[in-house]
């Protein structure tokens, strides 16, 4: 059962893990290549697309979608997805689709002057499943060396921290004061129901 126990923790910890690094901002040094916008026809990885642009029909089982493409410092390419968030989740209260891929195509590299961008997303690139970051904004940085500090997602994952310990701590105090003694009265009164049970075939044999 402990085997079992902590495999069961595990697996929460790894979901909790991950829906935090799908969620959270993240944000990637880049220098932009194209920006382009595609149909998509949505199927099972449609989980991993936000709904459609405020103003929008939502009900369409295919739009189009803006992208931007980049290039990594390793020059490695990713791609991000342009869409809104509008009130839905993550919260990230994104309705500036057009305004953003504008702001992208401005900032295009040339090769003469390459222009390093970073670029704030959520979300994951999987080849496989044909899913991509959704960009949330976007400004110009120095160069590809530049710290960025997540100090948003230091606020966020502390106060997550401080949440959990709260209610642990709490739990602790609440089976110390309730679940305990309860168990501990169960296993006096399984013992002296036991040495009573024991006395009696005890007194039956004697007889005997």
């Amino acid at each position: 059962m402990r085997y079992v126990k902590w495999t069961l923790w595990g697996l929460f910890w790894l979901l909790v893990a991950a829906f935090f690094h799908y969620t959270l901002p993240q944000r990637d040094i880049v220098r932009i290549s194209d920006t382009y916008e595609r149909r998509i026809d949505f199927g099972e990885n449609s989980i991993f697309w936000a709904k459609a642009d405020t103003g929008n029909a939502a009900a369409s089982i295919n739009r189009d979608v803006f992208f931007i493409q980049t290039i990594r410092k390793n020059g490695k390419p990713m791609v991000y997805r342009n869409e809104d968030t509008g009130w839905g989740w993550p919260p990230y209260f994104k309705f500036d689709t057009s305004n953003l891929q504008t702001e992208a195509a401005d900032l295009r590299s040339t090769s003469a002057a390459p222009q390093w961008v970073a670029v704030t997303h959520y979300g994951w690139r999987n080849e496989f499943l044909s899913i991509f970051p959704n960009a949330v904004a976007m400004k110009p940085v120095e160069g590809p060396d530049v710290r960025l500090i997540p100090w948003l997602n230091i606020v966020i994952l502390l106060f997550v921290a401080a949440i959990f310990w709260a209610i642990r701590v709490r739990w602790i105090r609440f089976r110390e004061r309730r679940i305990d003694p309860l168990v501990e009265g169960a296993e006096d009164s399984w013992d002296e129901g036991r040495g009573r049970v024991g006395g009696w075939l005890n007194s039956w044999r004697k007889r005997k």
